[in-house]
């Protein structure tokens, strides 16, 4: 693959204004579909602020200051226990609920003493000995890590929470996170159109945003001021905002402060909301042949040929080793897996990985997420962008039911395909507005990566 440099103006900024909804029948059949593959009398769902797309892909709620846990259970039984804000928010969930006070779950000093322990709760709920208890938290450990004795067991949810449950029913829980987060058949890593839907209006306006902020950054701002070019409008956010600048050694995952840009820096800017993060990272500057030659030319072919790869079928382990070769001996690799699902939570797991069978599959919501390591002081790069796969039924239901997200879906395939000349499977959606649009120098926004015919 050869690389050249063309003016391309950036293109629209078209994101959706309306957040498409989940209907109550298709969190229902979620939440069948967890109980049913857990295969436990019980199935506990742990989730906090931090770790909060489980519940929020099962329910719509999420917790925004504390704890909470979903309980599901036989003949549809569904109670989700929340501490004295969570009860007040749990309202916006999309399926009918069982809403119980647990104050232990609230912040200390709060109101404590309208709510019975857990066991007490538990006892209530008709769970009790003998019964088996799935825990789903936010991460599982897989079979051969050495850090568990027994990987069935939770590892990622309060200790505490589990032991209760454990002396509730005298047996030990069961971990059940991989029925949700496994990333080939778990139930959250392959969607449905409205899902891709939902995803994809984060995706897109996180994406708007750092383009704004890759557009506006001038020396003389400070990193804080360049930022605000993002034009936050209150999305719910997968990660913290990032911008940083530096003319040496780049923490390319700290928040923005008071440093003042300089002709020359590194620079970087990565959002994340609920569906997606964008990231782009290059030179505050108009040009510079040398850092062209050695490390954007060999860095986009990875980029380019990382969206002219995936596809239905293809296995993580060939996507992971083209990105490889497109590298060559250019003298950085992946920090990270060169791609990954993403959900709500800005990473949820990744079938792409050295020597990984696993398939990629039509339903999938994947990042390109290529950063490059290690780079001399005074340099970055970074292109990250979110895409669905689709085989032929989902797009022409995707088409169907959200036209305006399908026209957006074609305009960026036309950049990719067209202006950019990265050609694309059909099953390829991408989702963010400008999907490997690659301006190495900002001062220069419009000089960007393509393709050579």
């Amino acid at each position: 693959m050869n690389v050249e440099m063309r003016r391309i103006p950036m293109p629209a900024l078209d994101v959706p204004v309306t957040c498409p909804g989940i209907a109550e029948a298709e969190y229902v059949t979620r939440n069948r579909a967890l109980y049913d593959l857990a295969e436990c009398d019980w199935v506990c769902i742990y989730g906090d602020r931090e770790h909060n797309a489980n519940l929020i892909f099962l329910t719509g709620f999420d917790p925004r200051f504390e704890e909470a846990m979903l309980l599901l259970g036989p003949n549809d039984r569904r109670l989700l226990l929340v501490g004295n804000e969570g009860l007040v928010h749990a309202s916006i969930a999309g399926l009918p609920l069982e809403n119980v006070l647990y104050q232990p779950f609230s912040l200390m000093a709060q109101p404590r003493g309208d709510s019975p322990p857990l066991a007490e709760l538990l006892t209530g709920f008709g769970i009790g000995k003998g019964a088996s208890i799935g825990i789903a938290g936010w991460k599982y450990f897989d079979d051969g890590e050495s850090e568990v004795a027994d990987s069935s067991r939770p590892a990622y949810v309060p200790a505490w929470i589990a032991s209760v449950l454990d002396d509730q029913t005298g047996k030990p829980s069961l971990d059940v996170t991989s029925v949700l987060m496994n990333p080939v058949n778990g139930l959250r890593a392959v969607v449905s159109a409205d899902e891709i839907a939902r995803l994809e209006w984060g995706a897109s306006r996180a994406s708007a945003a750092v383009l704004r902020v890759l557009a506006s950054a001038r020396p003389g701002m400070t990193e804080l001021e360049a930022m605000t070019a993002m034009a936050y409008a209150g999305e719910p956010q997968s990660c913290h905002p990032i911008l940083a600048t530096s003319d040496g050694v780049l923490n390319g995952l700290r928040s923005p402060g008071d440093r003042v840009l300089a002709e020359g820096d590194a620079i970087t800017c990565g959002i994340g909301y609920w569906g997606g993060l964008c990231c782009r990272a290059g030179l505050l500057s108009s040009g510079d042949d040398t850092f062209l030659e050695t490390t954007v030319i060999p860095y986009f072919r990875a980029i380019g040929t990382w969206w002219g790869t995936i596809a239905v079928g293809k296995s993580g382990g060939e996507i992971y080793s083209s990105v490889i070769d497109a590298i060559g001996d250019a003298g950085f690799g992946p920090m990270l897996n060169p791609g990954h699902l993403t959900s709500s939570d800005e990473w949820l797991h990744s079938p792409i990985d050295n020597g990984s069978t696993d398939s990629l599959v039509s339903g999938m919501v994947l990042q390109c997420d290529i950063i490059p390591v290690p780079l001399p002081p005074g340099r970055a790069l970074n292109c990250e962008d979110t895409a669905a796969l689709a085989d032929t039924e989902l797009r022409a239901e995707i088409a169907n039911r959200h036209p305006e997200l399908w026209a957006r879906i074609e305009h960026r395939r036309h950049l990719l395909c067209d202006l950019l000349n990265i050609q694309i499977a059909d099953d390829v959606l991408p989702l963010s507005v400008a999907p490997a649009w690659l301006p190495p120098f900002w001062l220069a926004p419009d000089l960007v990566c393509t393709v050579a015919d």
